[in-house]
């Protein structure tokens, strides 16, 4: 049940007078967003848009625990096994290339299905390969895949939400990102590769078969001219018995005034009225993954076997540490807001890469040689768990949020493709940094955290609490008045 407003509800339609910037002093409650309970048709929507985000997550995990039986089974060297493990980056990239433009022009809930497509066919190549060839074919089709979800998910989720649950519902997608990886962690320590692969497919299909059950985003709705089924999502996200038309006239006036703005392509992007809020993308985007987080996911396995730990422990652990540490992250999103958080994360992935590269390096003197193991196990988990509070999910909330919808499909792209660029470099560089010296690798990863912290003290905004229309005016130096 929505909100139960004092007033009588207003049917929303192009033609209502009451829709106007106008009547919104005399008319509308003084915060339409406060919410005495959650609607349950925005839990539902938010939970099948989000499996999407268990898809993403589960083709990350799914490297690490297969990989000594992908590897003997079909005769994989190091070097071939880290093409498998990287070029899901790759197909990543391609997907985020896209990912805006079919957003923009399909809408937010046929890029989800068209993902979906493409993962359950790459899913299905990875179980049946029997050479290298079709290995990476299938991994690079699940790549393409959660490319376009890694941008349209979060997107989605941001633009159905209230102010007050945007941030926390918006981190649901890094909460089952975590939750797919260490359920395919576990799955994968006790199963074939090939039946992982084939239950990675089942996810696809929960939300393909969903998706014509939920409403598109009202705000693309909008964007696209279509006011009157704008207006009958929005309520129907909203509760049924929830005042909508305060909220429904700030879309429309934003997006009457966006739409008088030429649509950006990425080059026009660079324009100085949107520099400041591709800088703070991009930048979150770059440092989220030259961090070293898919390295060290990629290839868990292998850091606690060079650690001198089992692999079945570390694995344990850090499934432990990461779904409780993603989950505060989204209890506390909307309490103690984007920046807080961030600047806990970042510190806490500094300092869990610092004592992971202390404890190779004392390996590399032969020294405290039965304390060094259990210190890369603590430095991994407090990595881990660092990363999930905050810096996992708050970029991808924070892209979600600054970009105006006139600019969304082009920014949303080049920022997605951003990241699976960063990290591409670092999945397939991490195995070659570690022969070079495992120290200096967690070194390097610490530094680059170090700086994370810099860069969010000076330029990233606080954008707990505030509508995203207000978010991208005070970001982007254009006018919405008439």
């Amino acid at each position: 049940m929505g909100i139960k407003s004092t007033e009588q509800t207003i049917p929303l339609s192009d033609s209502n007078p009451l829709i106007s910037t106008t009547n919104i002093e005399s008319h509308a409650p003084t915060n339409h967003s406060t919410t005495s309970s959650i609607p349950p048709s925005l839990i539902l929507t938010t939970l099948v848009a989000v499996f999407g985000s268990y898809v993403f997550g589960s083709s990350v995990g799914y490297s690490s625990p297969s990989q000594s039986g992908i590897m003997n089974d079909l005769n994989l060297s190091v070097a071939q096994y880290s093409i498998f493990g990287s070029i899901l980056t790759i197909g990543a990239m391609i997907g985020a290339i896209g990912s805006g433009k079919i957003a923009d022009y399909a809408g937010r809930r046929v890029a989800m299905g068209f993902s979906e497509l493409f993962c359950i066919l790459g899913w299905l190549t990875i179980a049946f390969s029997k050479v290298s060839l079709w290995l990476y074919i299938g991994r690079l089709l699940v790549g393409c895949g959660i490319g376009l979800l890694s941008y349209v998910v979060p997107i989605y989720v941001a633009e159905i939400t209230p102010k007050n649950l945007r941030g926390a519902f918006t981190a649901v997608h890094q909460l089952m990102i975590g939750f797919g990886m260490s359920l395919t962690y576990l799955i994968g320590a006790y199963l074939d590769w090939r039946v992982v692969a084939l239950i990675g497919t089942i996810p696809c299909l929960v939300q393909l078969i969903s998706l014509p059950f939920i409403p598109d985003s009202p705000r693309w709705l909008a964007k696209v001219g279509n006011m009157k089924d704008s207006d009958s999502a929005l309520q129907r996200l909203r509760g049924r018995n929830t005042d909508v038309y305060q909220e429904a006239a700030e879309i429309k006036e934003h997006t009457e005034a966006l739409q008088r703005q030429k649509e950006a392509s990425i080059i026009g992007l660079f324009q100085s009225q949107y520099l400041k809020a591709l800088t703070v993308g991009v930048g979150l985007m770059i440092l989220q993954q030259f961090g070293g987080i898919n390295g060290i996911v990629f290839y868990a396995n292998s850091i606690f076997i060079a650690a001198g730990l089992s692999k079945s422990i570390g694995t344990i652990a850090l499934v432990a540490v990461k779904i409780p540490m993603t989950t505060l992250g989204v209890l506390l999103m909307d309490r103690s807001g984007r920046r807080p958080l961030l600047l806990v994360s970042a510190g806490g992935t500094c300092l869990g890469c610092f004592l992971t590269a202390i404890s190779f390096f004392l390996q590399d003197l032969h020294k405290w040689k039965e304390a060094s193991p259990a210190l890369a196990l603590i430095g991994v988990l407090v990595y881990v768990g660092s990363f999930s509070l905050g810096i996992g999910a708050i970029p991808w909330v924070i892209m979600s949020e600054i970009f105006p919808i006139n600019v969304k499909g082009s920014a949303g792209s080049f920022v997605t493709l951003v990241n699976w660029l960063c990290s591409w470099i670092v999945s397939y560089a991490f195995n070659f940094l570690m022969s070079w010296s495992s120290s200096g690798t967690f070194i390097l990863f610490s530094t680059i955290c170090g700086f994370t912290v810099l860069f969010v003290a000076k330029l990233v905004p606080e954008t707990k609490g505030r509508t995203l229309e207000e978010i991208q005016a005070s970001l982007n130096s254009y006018s919405t008045k008439r």
